[in-house]
């Protein structure tokens, strides 16, 4: 299974491990690094929100801050021609974080 490691410039912010599949998005454990606790309250806002959101307001006050961090997803294992691109959450993907548990969708 695919391994990312989630950094904020140089500084691991935690671990994903995928373990399956629910279509379109990847489900992957979750283990914080050094970096977690600058972003964490980031994420459990985007991780409580719920229900409706017609406009789409709710969503961009949740999702506007974690942009800014400016998160990379890094696959732990290179690409057959050895280069490793990152993916830019919330730019080249949407990665949500839930206590133990992350949902990747790129």
């Amino acid at each position: 299974m695919t391994q990312w490691r989630l950094l904020r410039g140089d500084v691991v912010v935690g671990e994903l491990r995928e373990y399956g599949c629910d279509q379109p998005f990847f489900l992957a454990h979750f283990t914080p690094g050094p970096g977690w606790e600058s972003v964490r309250t980031s994420f459990e806002a985007w991780a409580a929100l719920t229900g409706s959101d017609p406009d789409g307001t709710r969503t961009a006050a949740v999702v506007k801050p974690l942009q800014e961090l400016e998160l990379e997803l890094e696959l732990r294992l290179a690409a057959a021609d050895g280069q490793q691109l990152p993916l830019q959450v919330f730019r080249n993907c949407v990665l949500r974080i839930n206590g133990s548990e992350a949902r990747l969708r790129y």
